[in-house]
């Protein structure tokens, strides 16, 4: 999540915080705009980047709360904290696709979580990659499970402040869940994987556009979240849980229409300042922190400026294609994090996750006529909630086919988008067929994470002498073993 960017130990705020803070985000608005008009981008090289939230389990695969613990003993700073105790994150270095970037981006990974699993097992803890852990119940999930530092207690107490009332956590899938918590520890059950791809502010909207309109599809291929509290739910349970576990609104707002801070949109954009100016004028500050910086006179000296409010803003509201407006060594650039998919099931599917991703969205882009320009808006939306709740098996809207199978759709129209895409990347057609066919096997067998956990679940609750919960810590050792193979979730056996 990294909501916010760096410690924070202030616990309360006052009017004129607020509305200091308030003014302070349109300044820095304006700065915005201003950079956009005089190109001041750095988008020659585009970098793509990778983040990975991980859950930690017991040897018996039940959560542990010992992420403090388990990030002195890896002691690497590309791990990092995370919302729950029993969640850490791994920040991949950035790095371009061509020249073996998908393979390197794999090799990478591998080798961190390999060393930071043998260094997690010093504390009696161990690594899983899953869109929301299933042995997760609703005991663990208190206020008490939240990390310790600051910024995320303060981020419960403003959430709560604004709701003024308990959420209420309801989801209808293959059976029901309806409970209700006195924080926001639920959302740190959902563990997610983020690509990052950088672009120029020209580029942005095409980008972000094709990236709404596939998202449907990468969550029907790359679902891994189907229980949550012991009950089978949607297929990726990570949407439902996440917009509700963080949403602001009291019954009555909802009802007035006005907008959740976990946010699908509501139109095509023409400029990435469109998803800013967005941000300004609907949302209400949740951390309103002000820095010292003047981001006029920083860019009136020629310096970049850091446009601190902004971005703390930005990273309070949870869009699933999410604008990032970033610094690096002096140079600032723009990037769409895409944040649809959840973790795991290993790491070659999740490169083969990122690949399927990075070539569509760039074919897409460059489309003489594009996507977005043949579907409505709330088409795109309603094929992202078909994927989440219905994963493989889902059935998706796409302009000259109508609704049809999300398989058949990526394997008619979508997949030679893929390799069209890494091919304008750069990446190697070995490297492409490679990841592009993992995809292509779990459109033809009809197996992703979310469709191999039911099946295998299914199978140990067959068995007389297992209840529910026994069966599902069956299940995730299982998974946990086969995720270490780094064999594709489509070869996996249902049965062992």
């Amino acid at each position: 999540m990294n909501t916010v960017g760096k410690d924070i130990d202030r616990h309360t705020f006052t009017r004129e915080d607020r509305t200091r803070y308030r003014e302070k985000v349109r300044r820095c608005l304006e700065v915005f705009a201003r950079m956009l008009r005089e190109s001041r981008f750095d988008f020659e090289r585009p970098l793509t980047g990778l983040e990975i939230e991980l859950n930690l389990v017991d040897a018996g695969a039940e959560p542990v709360l010992r992420n403090a613990e388990v990030l002195g003993a890896i002691a690497d700073p590309d791990f990092v904290t995370e919302l729950g105790q029993f969640n850490i994150e791994i920040n991949v270095a950035p790095r371009q696709l061509g020249d073996s970037g998908l393979t390197a981006f794999e090799e990478q990974v591998r080798a961190s979580l390999n060393a930071a699993e043998g260094k997690a097992r010093t504390v009696a803890a161990h690594l899983v990659m899953i869109g929301i852990l299933p042995t997760l119940r609703r005991a663990d999930l208190t206020p008490d499970a939240l990390s310790g530092n600051p910024r995320y207690a303060l981020l419960n107490e403003q959430i709560f402040a604004a709701r003024g009332e308990d959420l209420h956590i309801a989801i209808d899938g293959l059976e029901r869940l309806s409970t209700r918590c006195d924080s926001i520890a639920p959302e740190a059950a959902c563990t997610s994987t983020q690509l990052h791809l950088q672009v120029s502010p020209a580029q942005f909207p095409a980008y972000w556009n094709a990236a709404q309109a596939v998202a449907g599809v990468q969550l029907a291929l790359g679902a891994n979240a189907p229980f949550l509290f012991g009950r089978e739910l949607w297929a990726e349970t990570r949407i439902p849980l996440f917009e509700q576990a963080t949403d602001t609104r009291p019954e009555e707002l909802k009802a007035q229409g006005v907008r959740p801070r976990v946010w699908f949109g509501e139109r095509w954009i023409t400029s990435i300042f469109d998803l800013f100016e967005e941000n300004v004028r609907y949302f209400p500050a949740l951390l309103p922190i002000c820095e010292d910086e003047d981001p006029v006179e920083v860019l009136d000296r020629g310096d970049v400026p850091t446009l601190a409010e902004l971005r703390l803003h930005n990273g309070t509201i949870y869009r699933w294609n999410r604008p990032v407006y970033d610094v690096v060594r002096g140079r600032p650039h723009l990037r769409v994090e895409n944040r649809v998919l959840p973790a795991g099931p290993t790491v070659v599917d999740m490169l083969a996750n990122a690949a399927f991703y990075f070539g569509v969205v760039r074919t897409l882009a460059e489309s003489e006529r594009p996507v977005w320009t043949q579907m409505s808006f709330s088409a795109a939306e309603e094929n992202f909630h078909s994927g989440a709740r219905h994963g493989i098996d889902a059935r998706v809207y796409w302009p000259g086919l109508g609704t049809l199978d999300a398989t058949e759709l990526v394997l008619r129209r979508l997949l030679p988008m893929a390799h069209e895409g890494l091919d304008r990347w750069g990446v190697a057609p070995a490297e492409r067929d490679r990841l592009l066919g993992i995809i292509e096997q779990r459109c033809l067998t009809g197996v992703n994470g979310a469709s191999w956990q039911t099946a295998a679940l299914h199978r140990i609750d067959a068995r007389a002498d297992a209840d529910r919960y026994q069966a599902m810590k069956i299940m995730l050792g299982r998974y946990i073993d086969h995720m270490h193979t780094n064999v594709p979730v489509h070869e996996w056996p249902v049965e062992d």
